[in-house]
């Protein structure tokens, strides 16, 4: 079941969802008015199939108009071609404030007396007035458990990885394929930008994120490079996937985009 969720404001212009089989999808209209992309069918026809799709939308006017809506990872590609200087603001607004929302509560509202005016439009007074106190209770324990959860979940990654780690393991443990996660490294400047076995520079082995092993070849009369993730290298990485909207975020991107990210 698809159901229109009546979304908000970014910087004046307005961005609609659809909750589809439980996961947002996002107006592509919209979303190419804020980056700036002006063929917003061509973009989307651009996309994986599996990225896009359409739906029918009443418009201003009442009338049902089929409208075409993209997912998280086509909404990312949109994203890495705009080449507007506001995409990685309104890529951070996406992933740390509408997603989340959508995912908790079927919707998103920019603040509490929006929100009571779309859900409870005919409460009077004192019930509003009650509401607004507790979404501020609700707000502040959320700030608090926000806070404390990538403290906790760092502190297992610590446990998890207390002797080093293969990069396929790092990757598995920081939900991000092991060819992609290489690729983003090498991308944002932590490996060397070289074909072959992916390999940290010195000042990233020095920082004891990495350990690197040489052994010889069975078949070249060269070593055999392999690079191990330490427990701090897997917090370290962890840090770096966030900067970029979190390890889902880069997950779901293609690996010519990651190559493209920063």
């Amino acid at each position: 079941m698809n159901e229109l969720q009546k979304v908000f404001n970014y910087q004046d212009q307005q961005v609609r969802t659809v909750v589809k089989d439980g996961e947002p999808w996002f107006v592509a209209k919209d979303v190419c008015d804020v980056l700036g992309i002006t063929d917003a069918r061509k973009s989307v026809n651009l996309l994986d199939e599996d990225e896009r799709n359409s739906v029918p939308v009443t418009d201003s006017l009442g009338r049902n108009q089929e409208t075409f809506i993209i997912n998280e990872p086509g909404l990312y590609s949109l994203i890495l071609r705009s080449r507007k200087p506001e995409a990685k603001q309104f890529k951070r607004w996406i992933t740390h404030e509408v997603i989340p929302t959508i995912r908790k509560t079927g919707g998103y509202v920019a603040n509490d007396d929006l929100f009571i005016q779309t859900y409870l439009p005919f409460a009077d007074e004192q019930t509003k007035l009650l509401f607004s106190a507790t979404l501020e209770t609700v707000r502040k324990q959320n700030e608090v458990i926000s806070e404390m959860k990538p403290k906790a979940e760092e502190h297992d990654r610590f446990i998890a990885a207390t002797n080093v780690q293969t990069l396929e393991q790092a990757a598995k443990s920081l939900g991000v394929g092991r060819n992609k996660l290489t690729t983003f490294l090498r991308t944002i400047g932590v490996f060397v930008r070289k074909e072959g076995s992916p390999v940290p520079y010195q000042r990233y082995i020095n920082e004891g994120y990495f350990k690197v092993k040489q052994s010889p070849s069975r078949y070249y009369r060269v070593n055999f490079v392999q690079t191990y993730v330490t427990a701090k290298g897997v917090s370290f990485i962890d840090r770096k996937l966030e900067e970029y909207g979190g390890a889902r975020v880069v997950n779901a991107l293609r690996m010519e985009e990651i190559e493209h990210i920063a």
